[in-house]
């Protein structure tokens, strides 16, 4: 069975037979949520690669000691995936970032389409950010990743454009497209896009402007998937064509 995982801001000192110590809310969660005790091994990380591994010496109301028994440094897994992801209503949003955190995609950018139901303005969209954060944290340790997932500011469509551009292989979803995932040649792509339309649908100008970008428009079969899963469902299918999933 696994470790559970704890994330701390930092592990820069961290040195095989020291201490590290976890505070605040996350140590709350592991001692009076999870039981931790002493004794009982578990693995911290930073999210951006680096993990200590070792036995609990202390705890306390809001926090415990690990002394560390082993640390490694992952290198950031390639190719590195990001998904655009159109805001959807209610709480798939939260749904479409655990999964496509789980599946291991580093990268989840919010984007106003045209056609999403939900609007994030203000207040608004600053807790909705918040709670896709949170969200992304929380999966990333529940899969036991070293590299934790990102989650951008919300994007424009223009903003999109500029993503697509930028990546070795971007692909937009698109009921009507032609071109399935089956014969796409991923290659030595180190970086991946995917964008995902929202509930109504992308509009004609939004599939034009990321073709002009560079983005292939591709169809994942004869269902037509739900925004909240259609990312997760596309980026396992890239991902069983490269290296990461050999």
């Amino acid at each position: 069975m696994s470790l559970p995982v704890h994330w701390v801001p930092s592990l820069d000192d961290a040195a095989a037979g020291g201490t590290v110590e976890v505070a605040g809310d996350e140590a709350h969660h592991a001692v009076a949520v999870r039981r931790l005790r002493v004794g009982e091994s578990v693995v911290l990380t930073d999210g951006r690669g680096r993990s200590v591994t070792g036995p609990v010496s202390s705890t306390g109301k809001r926090v415990f000691a690990l002394t560390v028994a082993s640390l490694l440094d992952d290198p950031e897994p390639v190719p590195s995936v990001t998904v655009v992801q159109a805001v959807p209503k209610g709480d798939r949003g939260e749904l479409a970032v655990e999964v496509l955190t789980e599946v291991g995609v580093a990268r989840i950018v919010p984007w106003a389409a045209a056609r999403s139901v939900a609007v994030w303005k203000g207040e608004r969209a600053d807790k909705a950010l918040a709670r896709w954060r949170s969200t992304a944290r929380e999966a990333s340790k529940q899969a036991r990743r070293s590299w934790f997932a990102t989650v951008g500011d919300l994007a424009s469509t223009a903003d999109v454009g500029t993503l697509v551009a930028a990546a070795d292989l971007a692909v937009v979803l698109h009921e009507d497209a032609t071109v399935g995932l089956r014969g796409l040649e991923v290659g030595n792509a180190s970086s991946l896009l995917v964008v995902v339309g929202p509930e109504g649908g992308l509009t004609d100008d939004e599939v034009a402007s990321f073709g002009a970008a560079g983005g292939l428009a591709v169809r994942l079969g004869p269902e037509v998937l739900r925004t909240s899963t259609a990312g997760v469902a596309a980026v396992a299918a890239l991902l069983s064509r490269t290296a990461r999933w050999a």
